[in-house]
């Protein structure tokens, strides 16, 4: 499911997508997509009208996807201008990965949000640039989550911190700040996602089992550069977003590996 929110990068974000290898994609849009016929072609995208502007417009529309889906069926969420990468992508597709992550005993898969950003905002003032995305090589951290009473912390849970949401954290609200997701996950009766991109279910939002590591897996997003490039509360004192540490996105998910920013776990 990718929601929409605006027209940015659409047919690339699809794209993308459907060289992954997803079965089916749904693409929820205010307005219908005038989407291109190597896109339409493929049979493989079902455009629905849903309000993807309002706060929180994913909740609703993940949890009916949840409802309709046969139970233990394979999922993804994501937004416009977001791109799923995980461990060896360029080579095998995500129901290969995700056949692998069943066999572990998995029924979620950690991914965290990789913010991307143009170079230069009086060039691309939307933050979007496919051709000279920048990214974050350093500065992520993750804190132990705490239990709902606060008495203790949840187990083999964290919260992960870092990229735009992390420099630009006076423009961003502190319950906005974290780059986890779960955004790989299977249907289930009675799960529910929830606004903080949370499952009702304590086990989806680890980041491993208990006995060893597991694959995890990135989105890389322009959706907070796009965010904070238009937000009148932020656009006016931000005058860009490379600083010391930017490098160039390649596009690939070895440099992701090489970084540390996901996990192959006992996956070759």
């Amino acid at each position: 499911m990718v929601l929409c929110e605006d027209e940015i990068e659409v047919p690339a974000t699809l794209r993308s997508h459907l060289s992954r290898g997803f079965r089916h994609i749904l693409a929820l849009s205010p307005e219908p997509l005038d989407l291109p016929d190597n896109i339409t072609a493929t049979g493989r995208v079902t455009n629905l009208i849903h309000d993807t502007r309002r706060p929180d417009a994913h909740v609703p529309a993940v949890n009916a996807l949840i409802n309709a889906v046969p139970e233990g069926t394979w999922l993804h969420y994501g937004f416009n201008a977001e791109f799923l990468f995980y461990p060896f992508c360029e080579t095998r597709s995500v129901g290969e990965m995700l056949t692998f992550h069943a066999e572990e005993r998995r029924d979620a898969m950690l991914a965290y949000v990789i913010d991307l950003y143009a170079p230069d905002l009086s060039t691309h003032p939307d933050a979007v640039s496919l051709d000279n995305a920048m990214f974050d090589r350093t500065g992520y951290y993750a804190l132990g989550r705490k239990t709902a009473d606060g008495s203790g912390y949840e187990e083999r849970q964290l919260d992960f911190h870092g990229g735009l949401r992390w420099r630009m954290e006076e423009h961003v609200p502190a319950d906005r700040r974290r780059i986890d997701r779960i955004a790989l996950f299977r249907a289930r009766k009675g799960l529910r996602l929830t606004a903080d991109h949370r499952f009702n279910d304590p086990e989806y939002n680890t980041y491993a089992c208990p006995w060893h590591h597991n694959l995890t897996c990135v989105m890389a997003s322009f959706r907070a550069a796009k965010a904070l490039a238009r937000n009148p509360m932020s656009r006016d004192q931000i005058s860009g977003f490379t600083w010391r540490n930017s490098t160039r996105f390649d596009w690939n998910g070895q440099q992701l590996l090489d970084l540390g920013l996901m996990e192959p776990g006992q996956w070759f």
